[in-house]
């Protein structure tokens, strides 16, 4: 009985470690399936996929820039890419062969190509249609295509430091095409097709698409129109004056919208020149925001503004100009020989006297000088919508000294970009508003809906409606009667200020070289536009920016007004009809020119220093209009 017994427990023993041994495997197993179904079901799933099926990747649409009018500057046309499966090729010899003929590659590359052990070889991209539709109908097996969109500008040579270009892969490389990249790219797709182990397609394939997404439009602020005349009015500049570069910018006084940029020379957008590294990023830096330069009498704005803002000094001061002031034990010189003599504050903006600029920023001090300069946003970025801004150059003002200062008043010892320059330029004359600088107006959706706006932001005010206003008056008179002559459009009201800026080389000044300038608004008594004409390094004597620049604004001013339907605020006027022959001035002193120049009403610039006149510009005879700017040049020059 008792063996009975024990066998009896021990087969019960045996039966539940049976059971529990099953138990367990069987808890393993559903542990086991359930790691694999659930957890890396869909890791899995995906090397099942990459394993039985072959993809072609289908790259979205990048989105189209246009104007503030809808104008197209940039959209895309179809190419192709060609990818070639070496298991699928029956007879690679003649394949390669073929497709070395029709590509224009060499053979043995391809043919080697097709020996490796991989699933597929990318054979050329960035293919015309013509050349697709000759592969296809030859019909040879192992051959596949994909859609690709190659960017087209269809412009060529126009806004193209602002738009900037794409990689062979549609990847923006520099301006907008750069800026704006993560909205215009879109999101790729992809094409599968069912293939064997070997590579095959299999006789049953359906093929699949994961569509792409197209990318988002952008829409400029710039004026396809304003934008042609920039263009016109810098090429001509560059070439008449044979000069390293000349640039035309377009703001919108209120906004600070930028409405056209231009820059000569240039280069085809369709064909940028990828071998030579070097031309290309010349060609392609937009200079006007990533470069800097002496602004020169442009800046005195500045000084002036904030001298009148902060009761420094009125319309009724008078001052005296011998030619040159004394600072810290230097003599800062005026750049008219022998000085401008008694001057009201408005007779020394029209002549653009160095010695009361010196004379403002003094007044203002260092402390004052600087917080104006910190409200007008100098040494720092704008933060426009654009790569790689400089923020310009800005003296430490704990080193500053009174002498430095003294420059700092009529536009040396500081260092601006010409996008900074006329981004606080439109605050001296819109009410003291400082705006963001930007590009874009908005962005939209491949359906036409609007994913952004970029609304006007304003930075600071800087100075009072009242200064700003007496700005636009002084302003007005120095194009009326001082050296902006050039720029007037008869019957318009339009306020302005020449530069001339002297250029450094390894610290000292370069002899013969200058930056020659023109910044102006109009209508001045309501200012919509604002105008920067800057001509780097113009050849021969005629460099001042009354001569060089101003004749270009007025261009700019002229064709603003006939396109936007600006109605002339004096209808009557015809003060720029009446022409003078000029007289002959050779061989006459300074002051013998001077006084017949002055007796005919015609504003003049002087080159050198002392002596007799050796050379006028225009020529003797030649019929100029009443208060036109006029040049003449002594025998020394500074």
């Amino acid at each position: 009985m008792k063996s009975k017994y024990y066998s009896s427990v021990s087969m019960q023993k045996r039966l539940l470690a049976a059971v529990l041994s099953i138990t367990f495997i069987f808890i393993v197993l559903i542990g086991r399936l359930f790691f694999i179904q659930v957890l890396q079901g869909k890791d899995l799933q995906s090397k099942a996929i990459d394993q039985w099926t072959r993809d072609l990747p289908l790259q979205a649409e990048r989105g189209k820039i246009l104007d503030t009018q809808g104008q197209l500057l940039a959209t895309n046309y179809t190419t192709y890419s060609i990818y070639v499966r070496p298991n699928a090729v029956e007879d690679k010899l003649a394949v390669a062969g073929f497709l070395a003929k029709i590509l224009e590659k060499d053979q043995d590359k391809l043919y080697q190509s097709f020996q490796k052990s991989v699933s597929e070889v990318t054979i050329a991209r960035k293919i015309e249609k013509e050349k697709i539709d000759i592969i296809r109908t030859k019909g040879y097996k192992g051959i596949y295509f994909s859609e690709d969109n190659s960017r087209f500008y269809p412009y060529g040579d126009f806004l193209t430091q602002v738009m900037g270009f794409t990689n062979i892969d549609g990847v923006g490389q520099s301006g907008i095409e750069n800026y704006y990249e993560r909205y215009l790219k879109g999101v790729d797709g992809i094409t599968l097709t069912q293939t064997d182990i070997h590579g095959i397609e299999l006789k049953s394939n359906t093929d699949k698409y994961i569509p792409a997404i197209t990318g988002c439009d952008v829409v400029l602020t710039i004026d396809y129109e304003i934008q042609k005349l920039a263009q016109s009015a810098a090429l001509d500049a560059h070439k008449k004056y044979n000069s390293n570069s000349a640039s035309v910018l377009v703001m919108d006084v209120n906004t600070g919208a930028v409405v056209a940029m231009a820059t000569a020379p240039s280069y085809d957008l369709n064909n940028p020149p990828r071998d030579d590294i070097p031309l290309l990023n010349t060609l392609t830096k937009n200079k006007l925001i990533t470069d800097v330069f002496e602004p020169g009498s442009t800046f005195k704005i500045f000084t002036l503004s904030s001298a009148l803002d902060k009761n420094k000094t009125s319309l009724k001061e008078r001052f005296y100009d011998p030619g040159y002031r004394m600072v810290d034990g230097q003599r800062i010189k005026c750049w008219k020989s022998g000085g401008h003599g008694s001057q009201s504050l408005q007779e020394a903006v029209n002549n653009s006297c160095n010695s009361v600029f010196v004379d403002l920023a003094l007044k203002l001090g260092k402390n004052n000088f600087y917080d104006y300069l910190n409200a007008y946003g100098f040494g720092k970025a704008t933060g426009i919508d654009f790569p790689a801004e400089s923020k310009g150059i800005v003296m430490n003002k704990n080193s500053l000294k009174n002498v430095d200062l003294a420059r700092m008043g009529f536009g040396q010892a500081v260092a601006v970009t010409p996008l900074q320059l006329i981004t606080s330029a439109c605050a001296v004359v819109n009410g003291g508003k400082l705006m963001k600088p930007h590009f874009v107006k908005e962005i939209r959706s491949y359906d036409n809906k609007t994913v952004y706006i970029n609304n006007p932001v304003k930075t600071s005010q800087v100075i009072s409606e009242q200064t700003s206003s007496t700005m636009r008056e002084i302003l007005e008179k120095a194009v009326n009667s001082g050296s902006g002559r050039h720029a007037s459009v008869e019957g318009y009201k339009i306020g302005g200020k020449t530069g001339t800026a002297q250029k450094y080389e390894n610290g000292v000044i370069a002899r013969g070289k200058y930056v020659s300038s023109f910044i102006g608004f109009a209508p001045i008594d309501n200012p919509q536009y604002a105008v920067l004409v800057i001509v780097d390094e113009p050849a021969g004597y005629t460099y001042y920016g009354s001569m060089v620049a101003a004749p270009y604004a007025g261009f700019m001013f002229k064709g603003i007004f006939a396109y936007k339907g600006i109605e002339p605020s004096d209808k009557n006027s015809n003060d720029n009809a009446k022409v003078i022959e000029m007289p002959a001035l050779i061989g006459l002193s300074y002051s013998q020119a001077a006084t017949k120049l002055s007796s005919l009403g015609l504003q003049f610039e002087v080159a050198g220093t002392s002596g007799k006149v050796i050379d006028q510009v225009p020529a003797v005879g030649v019929m100029v209009e009443k208060k036109a700017v006029t040049l003449i040049r002594l025998e020394k020059e500074e």
